[in-house]
């Protein structure tokens, strides 16, 4: 029988890399509403380890009652067969979830991720079985126990060492989380009809055909989180779920493009379609953050357009911020745009423009931006950060050690800008950020965006005094431009949203974060479970 001595080894083997491949890929379906936090990780591992353990316990009390040949095979028959709704049954769960953020309903999100990762427990608990039934059936004497042992233990880690690169350097970015998932199901069914030979179990492997062309065939994963858009485009990265989504809310209603990732709670990029006919710088404000970065240089007394020609950006996205930078102080300007997920830049380039018009010292870099920034040797007038991907960011973004490296780039009379997000009027993150920068520059500035809940934080490179009086006086001499009409906008808000200075004594409160200590999610978590809470609150 097929199902013998030399098919344990090749169902232990399968069973190992269907286990990590199971946990991978649910971490990465839960990621575009979800995040990836440590605690999205620590549950999606968790839960993946109880389960096989429980797998385990039942597969030893199973193999000494049955010890049948066929066991192993049918195990990962009905492994598959469980795993093939999950791609299908995950789907309103996950949109389930996409209105726990919008109505701060924390029973929704909780119930929403524990609900997709529920659906992961058939299938492992049944692959966690595999082993220790394949286990029960090789022995044959005691005396050859520990080598038989130590043969499928070795064999399940080759599987799952095999698990945990294929799916994510492979299968996820050609063809996606939920056919990555049917793949899965495909190969585990197939490996578990050739094991016990019955003409029935061969349905199971049409049922898993028919599971991937109707994932092919389907619609988008979700719609797009903005209101009013329409989604245009949507693929999955090695770093990303990305949507581009087109909304008539450009200047005169013509269509805008944005760009949208992950769990959606941001939009990342915008791109005005009118400025292709155009060609007018006008049409390049958005109303969001992007617009502001151009304006932190002026902090410095008598600061004039001619003097600010570089600019690098970490976190470019589909390149919002340099297009903005070369059509307002010009083409010829120096610009690096460093972003790291290759995908975002393809989609950049197809859809917004980035390379259009082109300009001579324009750079697009695939790369970690901290990695480049220690690497670079170049210095800026203007570094901009806006690599936060709310509500979650990459914590080594954040640190004094970030920070210190990105000041030894900067021009005499330079300026970083990070873009910083807050939730209502909790501004717990803004300000711990401005207090790590505190730690580092002279003097620390925050601009609070007219549209919007982000937060400018600016750091000089140098003391300027009075920033803020610099930064009217410059705005009343650039009247009638681009630049004066923003500097107006963000002067024209109420004294506690106004231009200020963070200093000393505010930071104080805070402790900077390093790249050793920077708690940065579990005070993003806080924030979260609060804003819950005070909306639940405000309830009738």
């Amino acid at each position: 029988m097929l199902a013998g001595q030399r098919y344990l080894p090749v169902a232990v083997f399968a069973g190992g890399a269907a286990a990590l491949s199971l946990e991978l890929t649910a971490a990465r379906l839960l990621q575009p509403f979800f995040g990836s936090s440590n605690l999205i990780w620590a549950n999606v591992i968790g839960l993946t380890l109880i389960y096989l353990t429980l797998g385990a316990y039942l597969g030893g009390r199973v193999a000494d009652r049955r010890p049948e040949r066929c066991l192993p095979a049918r195990l990962l028959l009905w492994a598959g067969l469980t795993l093939m709704p999950v791609p299908l049954l995950a789907r309103p769960l996950l949109l389930w979830s996409v209105s726990a953020f919008s109505s701060y309903s924390a029973g929704v999100f909780v119930g929403s991720l524990f609900g997709v990762l529920a659906l992961f427990s058939a299938p492992l608990i049944l692959l966690g079985m595999v082993t220790p039934v394949a286990l029960r059936l090789s022995l044959r004497e005691v005396r050859a126990a520990g080598s038989t042992a130590g043969n499928l233990s070795a064999l399940a880690t080759l599987g799952s060492i095999a698990g945990t690169f294929l799916p994510v350097l492979v299968l996820i970015p050609l063809v996606g989380t939920r056919l990555t998932l049917a793949l899965v199901a495909l190969v585990l069914v197939v490996l578990g009809a050739v094991g016990v030979r019955q003409r029935r179990a061969w349905l199971a492997v049409v049922l898993a055909l028919a599971l991937m062309a109707a994932i092919r065939l389907g619609l988008a994963i979700r719609p797009p989180f903005c209101q009013g858009c329409e989604a245009l485009y949507e693929t999955e990265s090695r770093y990303n779920y990305i949507q581009v989504a087109r909304a008539n809310t450009g200047p005169q209603r013509s269509p805008q493009l944005r760009l949208i990732l992950n769990e959606g709670q941001a939009i990342h990029s915008v791109y005005n379609t009118r400025y292709g006919a155009t060609r007018d710088p006008v049409d390049l404000i958005t109303g969001g953050p992007w617009d502001f970065f151009h304006v932190a240089p002026y902090l410095y007394r008598d600061r004039h357009p001619d003097e600010v020609d570089s600019l690098l950006l970490i976190g470019a996205a589909a390149g919002t911020i340099p297009k903005q930078f070369l059509a307002w102080y010009g083409w010829d300007a120096r610009v690096d745009a460093v972003e790291i997920d290759p995908v975002i830049v393809e989609v950049g380039r197809r859809f917004f423009a980035m390379d259009d018009p082109p300009a001579p010292n324009y750079r697009i870099i695939v790369a970690d931006g901290r990695v480049f920034l220690r690497q670079a040797r170049s210095t800026y007038d203007l570094i901009g950060v806006d690599a936060y991907q709310q509500p979650y960011i990459p914590f080594h973004l954040t640190t004094r050690e970030f920070f210190s490296e990105a000041r030894a780039r900067l021009t005499a009379r330079g300026v970083v800008v990070v873009n910083a997000g807050r939730e209502g009027t909790d501004e717990r993150l803004a300000r711990a950020l401005a207090s790590t920068m505190r730690s580092v520059f002279p003097q620390v500035f925050l601009l609070d965006v007219p549209a919007g809940g982000n937060v400018l934080l600016i750091g000089v490179n140098q003391p300027v005094g009075d920033g803020v009086a610099h930064f009217r006086a410059n705005a009343r001499r650039m009247r009638g431009s681009i630049l004066g009409w923003l500097m107006d906008q963000a002067l024209a808000q109420p004294a506690q949203r106004s231009l200020r200075e963070w200093t000393a004594r505010d930071a104080a409160a805070y402790r900077p974060f390093t790249d050793d200590w920077a708690p940065v999610e579990a005070l993003i978590d806080r924030m979260i479970v609060q804003a819950v809470q005070a909306a639940r609150d405000r309830r009738p």
